[in-house]
């Protein structure tokens, strides 16, 4: 259910209902794409030598901090207008392929927007865990999101040209 600015309440907690296994090739994938040339990410045989990763290859901690936010939009930012910042992310365990990552927020301030009357913004701190409870990473993100009656993201949704659907004929 996306949440509208009047759904927040300070001291929310929404324990967010999806989770992500990470994989090789999403850790692979996403470091190359993003141009991140550590081979810690990409390459077995370097990251054997690693002292800190036991010789395993390191997940991207930018893929770390895009799955979290990610899994955290359909509470907190479904109905957003705009990301108005992240505050002092703090990567605080190694993630691996095979982790799979789940996140937490609570709703630390809103207020109405002051130049925008649709709208609010809603500060919430968020982390992100592994499946073992290990806390990989943390931030304090600000967003502008909707409210309930604002007229933005409403109708958007095509009509069908066959017309729309009916339950069968009883």
């Amino acid at each position: 259910m996306a949440r509208y600015f009047e759904d927040f309440t300070v001291g929310d907690v929404y324990q967010h209902p999806l989770g992500r296994t990470i994989s090789e090739a999403d850790n692979t994938w996403f470091s190359l794409l993003t141009m991140n040339t550590n081979q810690y990410h990409f390459n077995a045989h370097y990251a054997q030598g690693s002292p800190l990763t036991g010789g395993r290859m390191l997940v991207n901690s930018a893929l770390t901090v895009a799955v979290v936010l990610g899994l955290s939009v359909v509470d907190i930012s479904q109905t957003a207008v705009a990301n108005l910042g992240w505050k002092e992310i703090q990567l605080l365990h190694p993630v691996y392929a095979g982790d799979t990552l789940y996140a937490e927020s609570l709703v630390r301030h809103t207020r109405e927007s002051r130049s925008r009357p649709y709208a609010g913004i809603v500060t919430c701190l968020t982390r992100g865990i592994t499946h073992r409870g290990d806390e990989v990473c943390r931030w304090e993100r600000t967003v502008m999101v909707y409210k309930r009656d604002a007229p933005h993201d409403k109708g958007h949704f095509p009509t069908a040209t066959t017309g729309p659907l009916r339950p069968p004929p009883q």
